[in-house]
Parts: structure tokens; C-alpha cells; sequence
């Protein structure tokens, strides 16, 4: 790296990422001790549930060096994905009768699109300072992504624990480019959630147990997309419509005001998934799933648990006829998994009655 003018090199990585789709490109050292000390308490507490891959590694989650021999910066990404206006999702997440998707997963699947334009970032970078050590990262590693990306000034971790941006809300993927060049670094923005108790307080399932902190177990998006057995019973109701994640915390949140919509057709929606009915859904074969999930994030829960979270939500849908109908269709032949909550769903409407 002899001879390159450092300063010169992140102006152009900047001007690199924004050329390949990135919102914001951000650069950090790799000093996460306070990251981890909160992630030990965490764990702690158990507060990560069945996720046991978080606690697997070890400090190789928090000391990128010991993941990524040489590790001494972090280039992180920041990519828009707000597929719709806020209020076509709160209209969707109000019909009980509309099945609603977390809107991360209504397009192509992130992890791949990250990865491929930090893949080309990072060709980019090699053009011209010659090899150098590097590794590409987008969930599929453990990397502590969203302290690394408040050390790198893309925003702050606000108290629903999702990182915000104060000028484009917190709608956005991350991911991450570990490299042995010894870029300068940018300043963290400090935390501007203030008293707002917005997130904590739309919560269905009171998963924010405390400001910053989130009870995995109690997340409507661990159950309907991490957890592998049956969802625990005094969740249910309050899962509503939702088949795959939570955005609530998203649509409560004040900054989400300035966050706009994506200009990326990767992330548009897909299938009509962001206002399908309940009812169609669950009438999918296991071929029409794999066929329409197909380069979706949607894909990794599989066919059971993509019925197992529709029955929940048929159950929590208006008494109807096809309602009923469609329960008890899917019985046949269901799995132990499915049919137990189609048999929850089933009483919800003989106690209605």
C-alpha cells in the first residue's frame, strides 16, 4: 500500500458504492468491546432463544481479527429496500384477511445482492491498490453488523434495536467488507431516539423488554421465521396477520418518516406477496411455494412453517365459511406441526361462535 493516499482511496470507494447501488458506505475500526459485553448479557439472559448459532463462535463474533486474520477496518454498506409507502403496509398489516410479509422479503434475497456488489467493490479496490486481504459478509457470518455500522456513522441503534438513520429512516440492509488496509475512519452520528417509546410500545408481543434490548423469544419474527417447532400458544393471537416477521416496531418509528421509497427493482415486491389474501396462501402446493420463493428470503423457513404461520393467522382472521373451509382442507394429510395449529386455529372459531 506504499505510495497510496489513503484519504483519496475512501473518496473513491465512496463514490464506487454509490455507483454500484449502495446508499451509504461507512468505515470503522474494528474496537467492539462494548458490543460485546452487551451481547455476553444478552446471552446471558437467554434472550436469543433457540438461536444458538449467536453464541457459537465464540469472540470471533466481536474481534473481526479473529474471524478474519489482519482485519483492521470494516467498509459497511448501507442499501434502501422500502418496497412501498408506509401506509400501503399498515393498510396491509390492518386486513386481517391480508396476509403480511415483513417487507425486507417481498423482493430478490438481500444476502445475495449484498454480497455481489461488495464482491465488485471490492474488485474495484484491488484494481487499484493491487491484492490485498479482504472478506465479504451479508448475514452469513458471525459479524456484529449493526455496531460495526454505528462506529461507521451510518446511524445509531435505536431502542427497538434496529440501526436508524436520521436522514432515511432505518428501512435498509447492511453488509460488510473486513480488509487489512488501514483506511481512515468515520465518526459515529450519537443516538437521537430520545424519550420515544414508539417501538417499545406498538410491540405486540412486549418484546423490547427494556430500551435496547429485545427478548428474541417473545418476536414475532423469531417465531414465524427462526423458531423450528410450534409457536408457543400465548404468542398466537397476538401474531395477527403476520406469516413472516414484524415490521411494526418500523412503521412506529418517528425517522421512518424520511425514509423513501427504493428505486431498486430487486426489491420490489414479488408474486403480489406485499397484499396476498391469507386464504390463497395457505391453498399453495409445496411446488408453487418453492416455485414463488425462489431467490427469496422467504424460502429459508420452508413449506411446514410457511403453513404452520398461516394457520395461526387464519385463526386470527374473521369467522368466515372459506375460512373454515380452508382449515380443514389443509388437514389432510397435514405434518404433526401443521396440524396442530390448524387444530388451535380450528377452536379459535368454535369459541367465536
Amino acid at each position: 500500500m506504499n505510495g497510496i493516499d489513503m484519504n483519496r482511496l475512501t473518496r473513491q470507494i465512496r463514490q464506487w458504492g454509490t455507483k454500484l447501488g449502495f446508499s451509504q458506505i461507512g468505515i470503522s475500526d474494528i474496537g467492539l468491546e462494548q458490543a460485546e459485553s452487551r451481547l455476553e448479557t444478552w446471552l446471558a439472559s437467554h434472550y436469543h432463544g433457540e438461536m444458538s448459532y449467536m453464541s457459537r463462535h465464540g469472540t470471533r463474533r466481536t474481534r473481526p481479527a479473529e474471524l478474519v486474520e489482519g482485519t483492521v477496518r470494516v467498509i459497511t454498506a448501507r442499501m434502501n429496500y422500502m418496497p412501498e409507502p408506509m401506509s400501503d403496509s399498515e393498510a396491509a398489516l390492518t386486513d386481517p384477511e391480508t396476509a403480511y410479509i415483513s417487507r425486507y422479503a417481498l423482493g430478490r434475497d438481500y444476502h445475495k445482492i449484498m454480497r455481489s456488489r461488495l464482491r465488485k467493490l471490492a474488485l474495484r479496490i484491488e484494481r487499484l491498490t493491487g491484492p490485498f486481504g479482504y472478506r465479504v459478509f451479508c448475514d452469513s457470518a458471525p459479524v456484529m453488523e449493526k455496531p460495526l455500522a454505528e462506529k461507521a456513522g451510518l446511524g445509531w441503534l435505536g431502542k427497538h434495536t434496529n440501526l436508524i438513520n436520521r436522514h432515511e429512516g432505518s428501512w435498509f440492509f447492511l453488509g460488510e467488507l473486513y480488509t487489512d488496509i488501514p483506511l481512515p475512519t468515520d465518526t459515529p452520528t450519537g443516538s437521537h431516539c430520545g424519550s420515544c417509546r414508539a417501538c417499545i410500545d406498538v410491540c405486540p408481543t412486549g418484546a423490547i423488554v427494556a430500551p435496547y434490548v429485545l427478548d428474541a423469544r417473545r418476536c414475532i419474527s423469531y417465531h414465524t421465521i427462526e423458531l423450528h417447532g410450534s409457536i408457543p400458544v400465548e404468542f398466537r393471537k397476538q401474531i395477527g396477520n403476520r406469516i413472516y416477521g414484524c415490521d411494526d416496531c418500523q412503521l412506529a418509528c418517528p425517522w421512518n418518516r424520511y425514509a423513501q421509497v427504493t428505486k431498486d427493482p430487486d426489491f420490489a415486491p414479488r408474486h403480489g406477496l406485499n397484499d396476498a389474501r391469507l386464504i390463497d396462501l395457505f391453498g399453495w402446493t409445496e411446488e408453487a411455494f418453492l416455485q414463488k420463493t425462489e431467490g427469496s428470503a422467504i424460502r429459508r423457513i420452508g413449506y411446514q412453517r410457511w403453513l404452520r404461520n398461516i394457520a395461526v393467522a387464519l385463526g386470527n382472521a374473521p369467522t368466515s365459511k372459506p375460512v373454515i373451509r380452508a382449515l380443514k382442507k389443509r388437514l389432510e394429510g397435514a405434518s404433526d406441526l401443521v396440524r396442530e395449529h390448524i387444530a388451535w386455529a380450528l377452536d379459535q372459531h368454535d369459541r367465536g361462535r
